[in-house]
């Protein structure tokens, strides 16, 4: 069945023989996603996915990472975040302005 998931990238980790891990919070837990050079590995998430995730570490970038019927990765969407301080402070604001 296809699925999705939104959150953001937290730790990514690059090794020497070109293989990448990245770390992804969504609903309150990790799960670390997995690109190899070699194709053979279980679970190996494609280059160019991975590559975008990495870009967005250390930025206000939340993805969505939209799953096939056969669990595997088909694409990403990109968007900013939305800063929950800022959603309180908008709120206090509001609340302030009413009154």
């Amino acid at each position: 069945m296809a699925h999705s998931i939104f959150g953001q990238v937290t730790t990514v980790r690059k090794f020497a023989n070109g293989d990448i891990e990245v770390d992804f919070y969504h609903d309150d837990e990790i799960t670390t996603y997995r690109y190899s050079s070699d194709a053979s590995r279980l679970g190996n998430f494609p280059k160019e996915l991975t590559e975008t995730l990495v870009s967005t570490l250390s930025t206000d970038t939340c993805v969505e990472i939209f799953f096939g019927d056969d669990g595997n990765p088909t694409y990403v969407e990109l968007e900013e975040c939305d800063d929950e301080d800022d959603l309180e402070d908008d709120e206090e604001f509001d609340d302030e302005s009413e009154e």
